[in-house]
């Protein structure tokens, strides 16, 4: 598990509890960023969702910290039922505020590294159908669409799957 990454004046280390509503807030302002219509209102507590995150024993929240304001956020596990050298990268968000400055690159770089240590062979993800940045931030980073995994005809989502590089026994 990453103890803290130092890059210039961006830290990238986990989360914690007490960063949740950070978290929280950054999560809605980036997913409002992509939905045509405003961010739909489910009901979820994003905040108790992310608390929930941040706390699990089996899952991963990593952030980025730069001059002192959450600015990253990447959550990842293994799903049940999913193979054990599978993880699945549940959110992954920039502030709309910092996007195109290599955030996440290092973010992405982070989880790599993150999954390559815990013996990942294979990363997962669902991106939003109108979340074009995001699908063309995944592409450059060598993720592509995930042929066993379609989307169902009322999906809204792209699965992509990644390779995750340098893992022992490849």
């Amino acid at each position: 598990m990453i103890q803290e990454r130092v890059t210039g004046s961006r830290v990238i280390r986990t989360a914690l509890s007490a960063e949740a509503p950070a978290v929280a807030d950054l999560h809605v302002r980036a997913r409002a960023t992509y939905y045509p219509k405003g961010l739909p209102q489910d009901g979820t507590d994003w905040l108790a969702a992310w608390r929930a995150a941040i706390q699990r024993p089996d899952g991963h929240v990593l952030c980025v910290v730069e001059h002192g304001h959450l600015v990253g956020v990447a959550s990842f596990r293994t799903p049940e039922g999913a193979p054990a050298d599978t993880v699945k990268l549940f959110q992954f968000h920039v502030d709309p505020g910092h996007w195109r400055r290599g955030i996440g690159s290092q973010l992405h770089a982070a989880c790599v590294e993150e999954w390559q240590a815990d013996g990942k062979r294979t990363a997962v993800l669902d991106v939003h159908v109108d979340n074009r940045r995001a699908q063309v931030f995944y592409a450059r980073h060598g993720w592509v669409p995930d042929l066993e995994n379609p989307p169902a005809e009322d999906d809204h989502h792209v699965h992509l799957r990644y390779t995750v590089p340098g893992v022992p026994g490849e």
